[in-house]
C-alpha cells in the first residue's frame, strides 16, 4: 500500500515553487547573460549525467569510463536530485526486470500520474534495496557518492552555482535558474521517459512491453525517448539507433570512446536488431502481408549480407 511521502512532496513542492520565482526574476530582466549561460551548461551537465551516466554506464554497464569521467557523472547526477547512482539503478533494473508489473517502482499500468511523479512523492512496501547493484558497490566513487548524496546534492546543485554567480554579481540569479529552474525542468524531462515513452509512439522491436519510441520525448531527454528499442536492447549504449535520430547520448560516449575516455561500447549487431523489427511485422496482419510479398519479389539466390563493422560510428 502506497503512503504519502511527505519530505519528498514538500521539496517537490519548494522546488517548483521557486523555479516560478526564478521565472519571474528572469521576466523581469534581473538575470545576467552570464547567469543564463550557466544555468543552461549546468542543465547540460547534469542531464548527461543521467542520461549517460546513471542510464547508460552504471544501470545498464553499456560501456565502460574512466575515473574522472565518472566522478563528473556522479556529482553532477547528485546535484540532479534524483538519489544516489546506487538507489537510482536499483529502482531501474527493478524497472527493466518487471515492466508493467507490480514489481515495478514507475510501472505504467498504475496511469500517467503514478509513472510520472507519483512514484517519487508516494513511498510503497517495494522500495528498492541495494541488492540489485552488487556489482556497483565494488566501485569506490559510487560507494562516496551514496555515502555522502545529500551534501553533494546541496553543494552540487545550490551552492557551486550560487558562488559561480557572485563572481559576476548575481547568486541569487544563479541559484535560482542554475540550481531550481534547471532542477523542475530536468525532473521533468526525466520523468516524461517512465510516463510519456511508455504512452505515446511506435512499438517497432517489441510489444512485449509498453515501451515506445518517441521523438518527441527524445528531444526533451537527450536521445532517451527511444525506449522501444531500449527495452528490447537494453545493453546497447545507443537508444536512437538509427543515423537520422536525435540521440546526443550516444554521439558524447561514442566521442568518449574514440578520446580514449571510454571503452568497452556495446552494440547490437544490426542482424539481430533487424530480426526483432521484422518479428514485430510479421505479427501485425498487415505486416504478415508486406513481408510475404516482399519474400515474393526477392531472387532466389543472392549475395551474402556485407560485413558488419562493429564500434566504428554511433549510428
Amino acid at each position: 500500500m502506497a503512503k504519502l511521502y511527505y519530505p519528498n512532496l514538500t521539496f517537490l513542492a519548494v522546488a517548483h515553487g521557486l523555479g516560478i520565482v526564478a521565472l519571474v526574476y528572469a521576466a523581469l530582466g534581473q538575470a545576467r547573460c552570464q547567469t543564463w549561460l550557466l544555468g543552461f551548461l549546468w542543465l547540460c551537465c547534469c542531464s548527461v549525467s543521467i542520461t549517460a551516466g546513471y542510464h547508460r554506464l552504471f544501470a545498464h554497464r553499456a560501456y565502460r569510463a574512466v575515473w574522472t569521467i565518472r566522478l563528473f557523472y556522479l556529482l553532477f547526477g547528485a546535484a540532479s536530485l534524483q538519489n544516489s547512482a546506487l538507489r537510482w539503478c536499483a529502482d531501474h533494473r527493478a524497472h527493466h526486470a518487471d515492466t508493467d508489473g507490480i514489481r515495478d517502482p514507475y510501472s505504467i499500468s498504475r496511469g500517467f500520474f503514478w509513472a510520472h511523479i507519483g512514484w517519487v512523492i508516494f513511498r510503497s512496501d517495494g522500495t528498492q534495496e541495494l541488492g540489485r547493484v552488487r556489482d556497483l558497490v565494488t566501485d569506490g566513487l559510487l560507494r562516496f557518492q551514496h555515502r555522502h548524496y545529500p551534501a553533494l546534492a546541496l553543494i552540487m546543485g545550490a551552492v557551486a552555482p550560487a558562488a559561480l554567480g557572485w563572481l559576476w554579481g548575481d547568486a541569487l540569479g544563479a541559484i535560482l535558474l542554475a540550481g531550481f529552474l534547471r532542477l523542475i525542468l530536468q525532473w521533468h524531462a526525466t520523468f516524461a521517459v517512465n510516463s510519456l515513452a511508455h504512452m505515446i509512439g511506435r512499438q517497432p522491436y517489441t510489444t512485449a512491453v509498453s515501451a515506445r519510441d518517441s521523438g518527441l520525448a527524445a528531444l526533451l531527454t537527450l536521445g532517451e525517448g527511444y525506449h522501444n528499442y531500449h527495452h528490447r536492447f537494453p545493453s546497447d549504449y545507443r537508444n536512437g539507433v538509427r543515423w537520422y535520430q536525435f540521440d546526443p547520448t550516444k554521439w558524447l560516449i561514442w566521442t568518449l570512446g574514440k578520446l580514449r575516455l571510454a571503452s568497452g561500447l556495446r552494440r547490437v549487431p544490426s542482424d539481430v536488431i533487424e530480426s526483432a523489427r521484422l518479428s514485430v511485422l510479421r505479427a501485425r496482419p498487415q505486416g504478415r502481408l508486406a513481408v510475404g510479398c516482399r519474400a515474393h519479389m526477392q531472387p532466389t539466390a543472392s549475395a551474402p549480407p556485407p560485413a558488419i563493422v562493429r564500434g566504428a560510428h554511433p549510428s
